[in-house]
């Protein structure tokens, strides 16, 4: 998904028996609170089921759906919560009302093991998908055709987003934020949450069991990363960085994977495009300035990173997000039939 001011401004959260209520919230929270005080586009987030009457939830819990399975022909982001029977099917209308919204090129986000629901409908055929590590073998099991990513936070393929468990799953909204309102939007919203905007790496960094060694050169990694972020326009090696930490380069690298997911340089250069992103929304800096202040070097350098990251220029981002150049594309909440 490459960077446009055309933002999903309709958000479908799709219900049904047998969702979890930790996704309802985190969908409820990320697009169904009003931020517009602090400059977060509105957001028309409907909670859409088969029928009217209350969807029972785990724990005594129960969601009023306000939409029928109809709305999803105005939804601009259809959005799946994950299950807590993953074995068993989804009502057919749902499964109908997901396919169609795919054929007509709605956005699909499955959080967690809402991917085995994308899987029943088979919009995950022939297609890479993610879930919770400890789910995997589960749904390449009952879904062979689907070619599972064993590691991912998230992954996209095709118009359709899943997702890791849990935690994974505020990663892949606030993503879905970012992608179509910018990075301010995001860490607004992540702010509000006292969530990180963003985490780099993989899900592989949460299944190693951490020892009291692994735990005090995670502390000794925590403190190089804080100060790269704080010092982002200096140049860092991986042997500069190594020799902060007390590590050599070669335990350093291998310590930083096994903890973020990601190499020191991959981190590195995420870290500063996102920076440079928050420059160019909030600032009217010329743009070598921009790759000065995050340590791009150049305006070439940044331009190569993010066509890689964003698949757009530095200067299309900040026509796109800056404070007067956004459109949120949303009617008023609440005036819609």
């Amino acid at each position: 998904m490459s960077v446009s001011p055309r933002s999903p401004g309709r958000i479908a959260l799709v219900a049904f028996p047998g969702v979890r209520a930790f996704d309802v919230s985190v969908i409820t929270e990320v697009w169904g609170v009003d931020r517009t005080d602090r400059g977060v586009p509105p957001f028309d987030l409907r909670r859409v089921a088969g029928g009217p009457g209350p969807v029972p939830l785990r724990g005594g819990l129960s969601l009023t759906p306000d939409r029928t399975l109809a709305w999803l022909d105005r939804a601009d982001l259809v959005v799946v919560p994950g299950l807590d029977d993953h074995v068993t099917p989804a009502p057919a209308p749902v499964l109908d009302a997901l396919r169609r919204a795919h054929d007509r090129g709605t956005p699909i986000a499955a959080l967690c093991g809402g991917a085995f629901t994308l899987a029943q409908a088979g919009l995950l055929d022939g297609r890479r998908a993610v879930t919770h590590w400890n789910l995997t073998e589960l749904l390449s099991a009952r879904h062979p055709r689907v070619s599972v990513v064993r590691d991912a936070l998230f992954v996209h393929e095709d118009n359709i987003w899943t997702s890791a468990g849990t935690a994974a799953g505020i990663d892949l909204c606030l993503h879905l934020v970012r992608t179509a309102h910018g990075a301010e939007a995001a860490a607004t919203i992540a702010r509000s949450m006292v969530t990180a905007p963003f985490r780099t790496g993989t899900q592989a960094q949460f299944i190693e069991h951490p020892t009291p060694r692994a735990d005090r050169d995670a502390d000794a990694l925590a403190e190089v990363r804080a100060h790269a972020l704080t010092h982002l326009a200096e140049p860092h090696t991986v042997a500069v960085l190594a020799a902060r930490a007390g590590m050599s380069a070669r335990t350093f690298a291998r310590h930083f994977q096994a903890t973020t997911g990601t190499t020191p340089m991959r981190w590195l250069i995420t870290q500063r495009v996102a920076a440079a992103q928050k420059l160019l929304e909030r600032t009217d800096l010329a743009l070598p300035e921009v790759a000065r202040r995050t340590g791009f070097g150049s305006e070439i350098t940044m331009r190569q990173h993010f066509a890689t990251h964003l698949a757009t220029s530095p200067r299309d981002y900040r026509l796109a997000f800056r404070d007067g150049g956004r459109r949120t594309g949303v009617d008023t909440p609440g005036t819609d039939p």
